[in-house]
């Protein structure tokens, strides 16, 4: 497989970024692990997501965060997102976790989730985060692959408000 590593967002992804976002919401509604990117312009995202990664700017009823950008180093291309939540609150501890991520639908199936989601866990270790909640929906069997692949150890599945299951796992680092 081919090496990857996770950068801050910046300009210099713009363009990428808007590739990711159309091939993204042309097959499924939301995309996780952007943090808002799906209804916000690329300058206007990277504003929101310096506000989220401090306490002390981040907006009422969130919590801090960072999103990296998952980056394939042979061609710089943009194969994944990720988001690290510093801290949980209640909706994130039953339903949500410390980590979302996606990876872009035509880099699907080669691994890319599994390194991806190894590389956020070394990014959750350098910001104190352990253990790592990780939930994902019961049809989701490639993420919750991955999640096993990584040690991760289910615990229950808790319904949402809004009606929707979610499997809740835990790893250790």
């Amino acid at each position: 497989m081919d090496e990857l590593r996770l950068v801050m967002p910046s300009l210099d992804y713009e363009a990428q970024l808007l590739l990711y976002k159309r091939e993204t919401l042309e097959i499924e509604p939301v995309i996780n692990g952007a943090s808002g990117l799906a209804d916000l312009t690329v300058p206007q995202w990277l504003d929101q997501l310096e506000q989220r990664r401090k306490p002390e700017t981040c907006p009422p009823g969130l919590v801090p965060d960072s999103t990296f950008l998952c980056i394939r180093t042979a061609d710089d291309r943009l194969v994944g997102m990720i988001n690290i939540r510093h801290v949980l609150n209640d909706y994130l501890r039953d339903y949500g976790g410390h980590i979302g991520y996606s990876i872009r639908p035509n880099e699907r199936g080669q691994g890319y989730g599994k390194e991806q989601l190894r590389l956020g866990l070394l990014a959750c270790g350098r910001l104190g985060i352990s253990p790592v909640l990780l939930t994902v929906e019961p049809w989701n069997h490639a993420s919750q692959g991955v999640i096993r692949a990584l040690g991760g150890q289910y615990e229950d599945s808790r319904t949402t408000p809004e009606g929707k299951t979610m499997m809740r796992f835990w790893i250790a680092l």
